[in-house]
Formats: structure tokens, C-alpha cells, sequence
């Protein structure tokens, strides 16, 4: 039988694997148990999910750090398939921080960084947001260029609070970006979720410029809760 997966009590956090390693060495075992083998498709994500009592987002996870190993094959709107069976192993390799784990992160901190700005802001910190998205908008269809942008947005507000350890705080979440984190932008990032994010740092902007808290600290909630949604559901 399938085993569920219980997450590590907290104090064990610095010494366990991360949840998604545990919930990827349990998608190979439902592999081997039910002999699916290169080219079969897995079961759809909602029934996974079911069965390993893990959450949508860390089910995918899992699957995206399998899909770095090659074990799994995730097409888009069509299902999770099979690459090849691999023999037991004891643990799967650390692939950094998982991208809700990060997301999870950002919401709590960056909020809080961005109602600081909204208080804090010089006109030319103001300036410097402006720009950032104004920039964004410009490069809108220059693939190549919207991660660095997309940063620049980000600690653009971070210097604004004239807080070095906020800047630096919000600088290390973004290096936590690892291979999940581009590889599950790379399935899920749509058109519709990037002209959404455009509105989103506009909505940021006019809080900041208002020099309003409260809206900017919604406003960049929003943001990621939105993120977080999109990437969770596909």
C-alpha cells in the first residue's frame, strides 16, 4: 500500500529531507508497486495527491524535481508520463528550497518590505520603482531579459525602505529561485499569467506612490497569492 506522507516536526526541520524529496521517492515506489512503465502515464495530479494526503503544490513539486532526474516526462495538458524506472535509491538530490516553499517565503516578507517602502520612500526610491516597471513593460516580449527584470521590480522596493538587511533579505529569497523554480515557470508561465503580473506591479507602484501601507502590503500579497495559484493549479 502506498504510504502517506507526514511532513517532520519543526525541530527536526535542519536534519529531515524537504517535503518534496519524501513525496518523489514516494511517486517512484507507486511506480514500481504498479508497474507503469517508460511511456505510461502516472495518474492525474488531484488523484496523487489524494492518495499520498500531500497538498496539490507539493505533489508538483515532487514531480518537477523527478522530471530533473528524468524519471518523469510533465507535458502540459496532457498528463505526467513515465521516462524511465529507475531501482530504489535512498534519497533523491537536494535541488534547493521547493518554489512554494520560497513563495511562501516572499508573501510573508515581501509584504511587510513593501508597506515599509510605501512609508518610507524618497522620490527618487519612488523614481527607481517607476522606472523598474516602466522597463518591464518596455522588454515585455523579450523573454531573456523579464527574470532579471522581474528582480529588479522586486528590490527596487527592497532599496526603497533604506534598509540594507530588508534589501539583502529580499536579494537571498531570489536566489533561492533554483531548477524547480525555473522549470516549473518553464510549464506554467503563460501570457495570461504575465500580463497579470504587469498589473500587479502597477497596482504595487500606485500604493507605493500614495505612500499608502496597508494597500501596498495587500497589493504585493496579492501578487504572489496569485503566483502561488497559478503555479499550484496549471
Amino acid at each position: 500500500m502506498l504510504k502517506k506522507v507526514t511532513p517532520a516536526p519543526d525541530n527536526a526541520l535542519a536534519h529531515e529531507p524537504r517535503l518534496y524529496r519524501i513525496v518523489a521517492g514516494r511517486i517512484e515506489e507507486l511506480i514500481r508497486d504498479e508497474g507503469i512503465g517508460a511511456g505510461q502515464r502516472l495518474p492525474p495530479e488531484r488523484e496523487m495527491a489524494s492518495r499520498l494526503a500531500v497538498s496539490r503544490a507539493s505533489l508538483r513539486e515532487a514531480l518537477i524535481a523527478l522530471e530533473l532526474r528524468g524519471v518523469v516526462d510533465v507535458r502540459g495538458g496532457s498528463g505526467v508520463y513515465v521516462s524511465r524506472v529507475q531501482p530504489p535509491r535512498s534519497e533523491l538530490e537536494e535541488a534547493g528550497p521547493g518554489p512554494f516553499e520560497v513563495l511562501a517565503a516572499r508573501r510573508l516578507v515581501e509584504a511587510e518590505v513593501c508597506a515599509t517602502a510605501a512609508r518610507m520612500a524618497s522620490d527618487s526610491a519612488i523614481e527607481a520603482i517607476h522606472s523598474a516597471v516602466a522597463e518591464m513593460e518596455r522588454q515585455h516580449d523579450n523573454y531573456s531579459s523579464n527574470e532579471q527584470l522581474d528582480r529588479e521590480f522586486h528590490l527596487s522596493i527592497a532599496r526603497a525602505t533604506g534598509n540594507s538587511a530588508m534589501a539583502g533579505a529580499v536579494d537571498h529569497l531570489w536566489k533561492q529561485r533554483g531548477r524547480l523554480w525555473h522549470k516549473l515557470k518553464e510549464h506554467f508561465q503563460t501570457e495570461e499569467l504575465r500580463q497579470a503580473t504587469l498589473l500587479d506591479h502597477r497596482r504595487i507602484l500606485e500604493a507605493i506612490v500614495a505612500h499608502d501601507p496597508a494597500a501596498a502590503h495587500a497589493a504585493m500579497r496579492a501578487h504572489l497569492d496569485r503566483v502561488t495559484r497559478t503555479f499550484s493549479r496549471g
